[in-house]
């Protein structure tokens, strides 16, 4: 087949299937961003207390936590859009209902139900972009969730940058709706994932999904592939199997553990709460929010480039590697920095924003939109749904650690200790990378589930990749 010819299904697939399918990282991204401006304005208006303050955040991640354990089976059962369209109701109401609160405890309880929003669409989005897009593309089309999580972050800096000036909190939760009523319109008229299809024996509906994006020789195959492995796999499902296949408990250890460490290394204090920091350093709210603002571009930008120029090209494990150095590199630059003593009003302080963007750069093109592209990838069918549930649980309860703790630490140990913690996990999470990871990129779903459940040692992947052991944990 020419090079020409291999395109085709790229130009030929319908542009909107993945964009709407990843529009949930949207909802993912504004909300994890707006907390950051609404925080500074919260906080006084409803006198809140510093554990009150992680509270206001961690409601939200605790709602996604319980959503993303629960979520998986119900996913395997109706399907992955369906509850995508729930999701997309769920965050508006929840959008609402927040911006609306008369109190402390009701703007609580209306992050929950967004949380509970946020943690189905993040089990759900990767699994649905993974399923549908052709393997040699996979990375760059699953990507697009990290894309959309990043301009979702983008979108709600630029609303705090907007409505700081007024102090409307209310607003910049309330416009969370938009995104996610465009989200259940466009949702509505995206196809099913076509290997839940074959799973729930509606092979002609798969078939369909398929010829959008695959030339008909490549269709035949991987359809047969499919059928091959849900033939094998029936009777046999859910939480029961992760925890009883060796097999799969090694590979449940991999995505726990990388979803896990994608929140400790310290990116949701950059998140959350960049902008109180660069307070600390000196900026005034609106400047601290619009330097925010700058470090939300370059991570659309950053997340761009992996995208085209990373994630099917170098692949995922070398990236996971040196990206964690960077972090690390990054932190420990802070540390210094607030160690010295010198950051308040001087001209260090743009020192610490080149440090965070530093971090930013190096999450961007590595653990941030990597880690959901591999969790959509290592896990057979017949678990997908249950054990992506589990691993994206453990990063919520990563992200809820980081925020209800993250102030409580900085007033306890100090600045310069917290950072000095953040870049030790990130040399933890170097290694568990390079220990742990296979190269997964090239490889249709199918081929990889085969081999990771045989083997899931990195260096025989990386073989079967086409390179040697040695290149395989290089």
């Amino acid at each position: 087949m020419s090079a020409q010819a291999a395109e085709a299904p790229v130009r030929r697939v319908k542009k909107s299937t993945y964009f709407f399918g990843a529009l949930g990282g949207l909802l993912f991204g504004y909300d994890l961003g707006i907390v950051a401006g609404a925080l500074l304005f919260i906080t006084p208006a409803f006198h809140l207390s510093t554990v009150q303050t992680g509270m206001v955040t961690s409601s939200l991640l605790v709602g996604a936590a319980v959503s993303a354990i629960g979520c998986g089976p119900v996913t395997d059962r109706i399907g992955r859009r369906m509850v995508v369209l729930i999701s997309a109701v769920l965050f508006a109401v929840g959008a609402i209902g927040a911006a609306l609160s008369p109190g402390f405890v009701s703007v609580l309880i209306f992050r929950v139900v967004m949380g509970i929003a946020v943690g189905a669409a993040s089990v759900n989005v990767p699994v649905y972009l993974s399923e549908i897009a052709p393997a040699r593309h996979r990375g760059a089309l699953s990507g697009l969730n990290q894309l959309n999580i990043s301009t979702g972050i983008l979108l709600a800096y630029l609303v705090n940058l907007g409505l700081s000036h007024f102090g409307a909190w209310r607003w910049m939760f309330g416009l969370g709706a938009l995104p996610a009523v465009l989200l259940f319109i466009g949702g509505y008229f995206q196809p099913e994932s076509p290997r839940w299809l074959v799973k729930k024996g509606r092979e002609a509906e798969a078939r369909a999904v398929l010829s959008q994006s695959r030339e008909p020789e490549e269709l035949e195959a991987e359809l047969a592939e499919i059928n091959a492995v849900n033939e094998a796999e029936k009777g046999r499902k859910g939480f029961r199997e992760v925890f009883a296949d060796r097999r799969l408990r090694s590979l449940l250890v991999l995505g726990v553990g990388l979803a896990f460490l994608q929140q400790v290394v310290g990116i949701n204090t950059i998140i959350y709460y960049a902008p109180t920091i660069l307070q600390k350093i000196g900026f005034g709210t609106s400047a601290a929010i619009a330097a925010n603002a700058g470090l939300g571009v370059l991570t659309v930008l950053v997340t761009a480039s992996m995208l085209f120029w990373v994630v099917d090209r170098v692949g995922r494990r070398k990236p996971l590697i040196w990206g964690a150095l960077g972090m690390g590199a990054s932190m420990a630059l802070l540390a210094v920095l607030f160690y010295s003593g010198a950051l308040a009003g001087g001209a260090l302080g743009y020192l610490a924003i080149v440090a965070l963007a530093g971090f930013k750069v190096s999450f961007s093109l590595s653990w941030g939109g990597l880690v959901w592209i591999i969790l959509g990838e290592i896990y057979p069918l017949r678990v997908r749904g249950a054990a992506m549930g589990l691993a994206t649980a453990a990063n919520w309860i990563g992200n809820i650690l980081i925020a209800q703790f993250f102030p409580v630490m900085l007033g306890g140990v100090g600045n310069g200790a917290v950072f000095v913690i953040f870049a030790v996990i990130s040399v933890i999470a170097c290694g568990f990378a390079y220990l742990r990871m296979p190269e997964t990129k090239g490889r249709t779903l199918e081929e990889l589930e085969r081999e990771l459940e045989v083997t899931a040692v990195p260096a025989t992947v990386g073989s079967a990749a086409g390179g040697s052991a040695a290149e395989g944990t290089a």
